[in-house]
């Protein structure tokens, strides 16, 4: 089946929501037109993106936000909600262009949709009414920049969240933004690179980060995820390599019957499709094989630090592998779909491990092809890891770039992009 028509007229990026506990809370989408001079179509664009992050239950995710400890006081305005956190799949929408910007509007999105509004567009009389409209139809929205002037008194309450970036955020320097910003809106940041950024940002008062704080210098034999599960695990993968008999593969994940539990979890999710539920390690060798056992291990070793620090990181790591694996999927064999998802899973286990990739594939075997992408920067899968780097990066030209690159058109990109996302979410 084709991908939908609107898939093909866009340019899609995205990033995480990261809270104040590292956890991660929201996807933010980033969303450029192919053809600057294209009508938008705004309900397309939000079916597409519906099909993915459809309408929960729960609350808002203003709601959420306000929930963490630590996030500061709420805005004046928010509505009363629950005091946990709810099973929300919430979206924010970063629309990079002024006219699909202004028919998102004028076709409210659903309430667990936060919507981007440029500042200079959020003090344009000529918006307050649209913007009005749509508070009160329950949309919430997020004031993007640094509005010059204080926003007029009676769009406040329109506005759950600020966007400030790094490079605009003046908080310590003595400056200050408009009073009715500061006392009435919460702020997130953006364009977080680094773990010490992240800090930084919580540290000036953010109720939540958009970024990728996944650029830190790798620290050589750091160590950072600790704990028995990466052992077990690698001593897992090593095994299942080698395809020694289940009973000497079950007796290793004895030694961590929480680590079996995880690996029975995935197994079952609705993102693995099995038939029939697997209940025990003999059961998915069986059903599964060695291969395809060691695909789904391998996204084990990638989410087992202890590190909360790493959290973001893990995040990405399981995403790389999903968008990778979807960007092949009609061009390569099941064999050669295992290798890149494998690939995009590891590709941040130096970081989580603190080894350089060479010693790590020492003591945890990969197929010659993933280690050519990940130790030497080259090899086939090296244009696919590249584009899902764009794609978080979330600059069009990259992006292009990127598919260019791939030998893929922006269509099948944005197709597999969205089809990892709804596939990570069961995940999750």
């Amino acid at each position: 089946m084709p991908p939908p028509a609107i898939l093909g007229q866009l340019v899609l990026g995205y990033s995480p929501l990261i809270a104040r506990d590292r956890s991660v809370i929201a996807t933010r989408v980033t969303v450029f037109p192919e053809r600057r001079d294209a009508a938008p179509d705004a309900q397309a664009l939000m079916q597409a993106l519906l099909a993915v992050w459809p309408p929960p239950g729960g609350e808002s995710l203003s709601l959420s936000l306000r929930a963490l400890p630590g996030a500061g006081a709420a805005p004046a305005t928010a509505p009363a909600g629950p005091a946990a956190p709810t099973r929300a799949t919430p979206l924010t929408l970063n629309i990079a262009s002024e006219p699909w910007l202004r028919a998102v509007l004028a076709s409210p999105p659903p309430p667990h949709v936060m919507l981007e509004v440029p500042a200079f567009m959020a003090g344009d009389p000529a918006h307050a009414a649209a913007l009005q409209a749509l508070h009160a139809a329950g949309t919430a929205l997020i004031v993007k920049g640094r509005p010059v002037t204080e926003l007029p008194r009676e769009l406040l309450p329109c506005f759950r969240h600020s966007l400030i970036d790094t490079g605009e955020d003046r908080r310590g320097d003595g400056s200050q933004p408009p009073e009715g910003v500061v006392r009435r809106i919460t702020h997130i940041q953006v364009g977080v690179r680094t773990l010490a950024e992240l800090d930084a940002a919580f540290a000036r008062g953010a109720v939540g980060v958009l970024g990728w704080p996944i650029e830190d210098e790798l620290q050589s034999g750091a160590g950072r995820a600790g704990g028995p599960d990466v052992g077990v695990v690698a001593e897992l993968i090593r095994r299942v390599d080698r395809e020694e008999p289940v009973e000497k593969l079950e007796a290793v994940l004895k030694n961590d019957p929480q680590l079996a539990f995880r690996l029975i979890r995935y197994l079952n999710s609705a993102a693995f499709g099995l038939a029939v539920e697997v209940s025990s390690f003999q059961h998915a060798l069986m059903m599964l094989g060695y291969k395809k056992l060691k695909r789904w291990l391998a996204l084990l070793l990638a989410s087992s630090s202890k590190d909360p620090q790493m959290k973001p990181a893990m995040f990405a790591a399981v995403r790389r592998g999903l968008v990778m694996e979807e960007l092949v999927r009609h061009m390569g064999d099941e064999e050669q779909r295992g290798e890149v998802f494998i690939c995009g899973v590891f590709s941040l286990l130096d970081l989580m491990l603190g080894q350089p990739f060479a010693e790590l594939f020492e003591s945890v075997p990969v197929p010659d092809r993933v280690r050519q992408a990940l130790v030497d920067g080259s090899g086939p899968y090296q244009p696919y890891l590249q584009l899902v780097k764009a794609m978080e990066q979330g600059v069009r030209s990259d992006i292009r770039d990127a598919a260019d690159a791939a030998f893929l058109g922006i269509s099948e990109v944005n197709a597999a992009l969205l089809r990892a996302l709804a596939v990570a979410r069961e995940l999750d």
